[in-house]
Formats: C-alpha cells, sequence, structure tokens
C-alpha cells in the first residue's frame, strides 16, 4: 500500500510515522508514506497557501491553486483509490473504515489547516472526508498519522502475529476481553482459573463473553449499531 499526505507541516508527521509498527510496515515493504509540503506549491516568492475568507471573518483558508496543483501533479503520477479530507466535519474514523481502507492500494490525504480549504477543492477532487472526533486540532496532521496508523497495522505481514488485529477492540462492534501475563498471582490478584486450563474452546467462550460484558457496560451504543 501507498499513502501520500499533503500538508503545510509535513514535519508533524516525520515522529509518529517512523518508529515501532509503522517502522516495521515501511521496512518490510508493506507500506509506502510519502510526506509533500503543501508549500512547495505555494504561490509568489513567500509560497503563499492561505488567504483571507470571502464574507469576512477569523482566520485564513487553504488556497484552491496550490491545492489543486498538488494534487493534480500526484494524480498523474498514480490513480488514488480515495482523497481523503482530514476534517472535524467529516465522517468518525471507526474499525469498520480502517478495515476497508487496508485493503485499497493508493491513497491520497489531505491535511486541513487554519479554518480549513476552499471548499471547491472538497467539491472537486476529496472523495472521501473522515474525523477522528468532536473536536477541533490546529491541523490534520495528528489525525493522518492516527488514521495511517489504524489502517497500517492491519495491512498482512505487518503485525508478528497476523491474527492479532482480528481480535482488537472494535472488530465485530465488541470491545477486546481483558488480558493477564505472567506472574499467575501479583500481591493476591489471581489470574483467572480459566486462562491457565489450557481448553482452548473454553478460553475463547470465557472472551467471548468478557468481551460481550465489557461493551454492554462501557460502550452499549456498539451492540446498537450491530442492531
Amino acid at each position: 500500500m501507498r499513502i501520500d499526505i499533503v500538508s503545510v507541516l509535513p514535519e508533524l508527521l516525520e515522529s509518529p510515522l517512523q518508529h515501532s509498527i509503522m517502522k516495521r510496515a515501511q521496512e518490510k515493504g508493506l507500506l509506502e508514506v510519502h510526506l509533500h509540503d503543501l508549500r512547495a506549491y505555494g504561490l509568489g516568492k513567500h509560497r503563499q497557501v492561505d488567504d483571507y475568507q470571502y464574507g469576512g471573518g477569523a482566520g485564513m483558508v487553504m488556497m484552491a491553486e496550490p491545492l489543486a496543483n498538488c494534487i493534480d501533479g500526484l494524480q498523474r503520477e498514480r490513480a488514488y483509490d480515495e482523497v481523503i479530507y482530514m476534517t472535524p466535519d467529516g465522517q468518525r474514523l471507526n474499525q469498520s473504515m480502517a478495515n476497508r481502507l487496508s485493503m485499497k492500494e493508493n491513497l491520497l490525504i489531505l491535511c486541513g489547516h487554519y479554518k480549513g480549504m476552499d471548499e471547491r477543492i472538497r467539491q472537486h477532487y476529496v472523495t472521501m472526508e473522515v474525523s477522528i472526533g468532536d473536536f477541533v486540532l490546529s491541523g490534520g496532521e495528528l489525525p493522518a498519522a492516527v488514521l495511517v496508523d489504524a489502517i497500517g497495522r492491519l495491512l498482512p505481514g505487518v503485525l508478528n502475529d497476523e491474527t492479532s488485529a482480528l481480535f482488537d477492540s472494535f472488530q465485530d462492534n465488541l470491545l477486546a476481553p481483558p488480558v493477564y501475563t505472567r506472574p499467575e498471582e501479583f500481591r493476591g490478584w489471581a489470574v483467572p482459573d480459566i486462562l491457565l486450563s489450557g481448553n482452548l474452546k473454553k478460553i475463547e467462550e470465557w472472551r467471548y463473553d468478557e468481551a460481550l460484558k465489557r461493551t454492554l457496560e462501557r460502550r452499549p451504543d456498539l451492540l446498537e449499531e450491530e442492531e
């Protein structure tokens, strides 16, 4: 998979994507992430990428021309399955969306900034708008990193145990069950006997029951979505 990210501050994305699982995914050749500085397409000697909004009001707006020139140039090199705009008013990112996007080949992510981008870019280029929650950040860079991480870890071969992602929270609309490791007893708190039994069928039944119970207690809305 290849993901291209367009940003006015691409350096914000360098560290989150160069460590841990994302680093492993790229070293294995399973994921390519390319950062593009929108200012390289800026206008005039100052490489301008933003301007005042028509109609007045506080805050600057990302200009259409630099964005269009950047996207046009990238699309001449390859076809993108989705052109994604990270914005607070987009569709809420969830595990189902990450699963679907992990099956794509080429994605282009646009990071919003300032008061957002000229609406004409959203209308004529963007195919998908994504939010990571009902709050506003300084820009779309951190949400883009979240999206790439959510997608990248699902690619076959990225995780050491390829079945691991199948049992994450939100798969099948359930939260993950409790997990334990050594020692068997810590400060008088014991690991449930069933996990030490070696009975895999019973263990899986216990995990499902615990996942269902935890979901009912903490996120009953997930079960309502499934109905």
